[in-house]
């Protein structure tokens, strides 16, 4: 393992232990597929299960009548953000049953989708999304975990993004979970990420030398076209649009409760390790774009499973090394949050059992059926 200080980069560190830990709040979004339970296709019916669903304000309609989301209340802890997964993922699952359906927590649909998509009725900025970018809403199918982690105000949401962002990457590496899409193996472990990076307002988000750098670049995408208001600016981190909150979108859907409580437990970390560095007057590490960008897709291609680009000096290492790292990195923050010891135990549980993109590509192999992973990742998100 590189541990911090005595690896390839000497940008590996954080503010010294005598700032104090913030205290930071937690929400989860995430995003399922409804799939018919007989055919294993994705199912139109999202209207009709949300509206058995009943009055939960935490459950809202996507981008298309086969998906559903969910949206956490702000949690203290980890345990409290669990019991809230876990609950409404219940109802949810419940509910797609009893329309002939299973929920899957998975980034992609696995088989073929008809296209044009079936996007959401009740939405017209969804049928204008049509109407200017076309086949690239056929990717609106992809699901992924939002992580908010807050309170922050924007200014510092802003300054917080320049240090979380190298790590994006890894995080990437860490939930990669979508290797089949259109009835075949991609060739990446994530391949939600590349998908989704096809849009003109998605991706890497730039490094920002103020707020109003940040606010200029949002009011290009608007006035350029690439973006139709601000819901779209699909980066991969961003200030939320809607609450007080960095925004972390980078991983992939997975149907394992324990990963989704260590991504969002990693991210408040990241945001905590950064805000101790912001408090003792450090700059945010350089990092090359040109590096960042090769290290986002090799972190999509590879996964968990094979190597990464240490993001300060794009040097090649295994992935797990990379992972491991940002553990320690992190350990500090992870302690006053009481959370290393899930985080660590779920890694050790990742890096001996393989990443969601391993374990279906495993699943395939057996007897070459999708139809076999489809079931695989039903059970596995209705595992609670």
């Amino acid at each position: 393992m590189i541990e911090p200080g005595k690896s390839t980069s000497r940008t590996w560190s954080w503010a010294p232990d005598t700032v104090p830990a913030p205290s930071l709040t937690l929400g989860v979004e995430e995003e399922f597929l409804l799939v018919d339970a007989q055919t294993w296709r994705v199912a139109p019916v999202a209207p009709e299960v949300l509206s058995d669903v009943g009055e939960v304000p935490q459950i809202h309609s996507e981008g298309t009548r086969y998906q559903v989301e969910i949206a956490t209340p702000v949690a203290d802890t980890a345990d409290q953000l669990r019991d809230e997964l876990t609950a409404l993922r219940r109802v949810l699952a419940k509910t797609a049953r009893e329309h002939g359906c299973r929920l899957l927590a998975s980034p992609s649909p696995v088989l073929t989708v008809r296209t044009p998509p079936h996007l959401n009725d009740d939405e017209p900025r969804q049928r204008a999304q049509f109407q200017r970018f076309g086949a690239l809403t056929d990717n609106l199918v992809g699901c992924g975990r939002h992580i908010h982690v807050g309170t922050l105000d924007t200014d510092t949401a802003v300054a917080v993004a320049n240090r979380v962002r190298p790590w994006l990457p890894t995080l990437i590496a860490l939930g990669a979970n979508s290797p089949f899409w259109g009835g075949r193996d991609t060739g990446h472990a994530s391949w939600r990420a590349m998908a989704w990076s096809t849009w003109p307002s998605a991706g890497l988000p730039p490094h920002f030398s103020s707020t109003a750098h940040y606010r200029r670049s949002v009011e290009l995408l608007l006035t350029s076209g690439a973006a139709l208001d601000t819901k779209m600016v699909y980066w991969d981190m961003r200030p939320s649009g809607t609450w007080p909150t960095l925004e972390i979108r980078a991983p992939d859907m997975s149907p394992g409760l324990d990963v989704a409580v260590l991504q969002a437990a990693l991210g408040r970390a990241l945001v905590a390790a950064a805000l101790k560095s912001l408090a003792a007057g450090e700059p945010a590490a350089t990092v090359r774009d040109e590096v960042l960008q090769l290290a986002r897709w090799r972190a999509a291609h590879d996964g968990l499973e094979g190597y990464g680009l240490d993001p300060f000096t794009g040097t090649e290492l295994p992935a797990a090394t990379l992972a491991e790292a940002l553990l320690d990195l992190l350990a500090p923050e992870l302690a006053a949050a009481g959370d290393l010891e899930h985080a660590s135990a779920t890694l050790a549980t990742l890096l001996r059992d393989g990443s969601g993109a391993h374990r279906q590509r495993a699943v395939y192999a057996r007897r070459e059926s999708l139809t076999d992973v489809l079931h695989h990742l039903a059970d596995a998100t209705e595992s609670l």
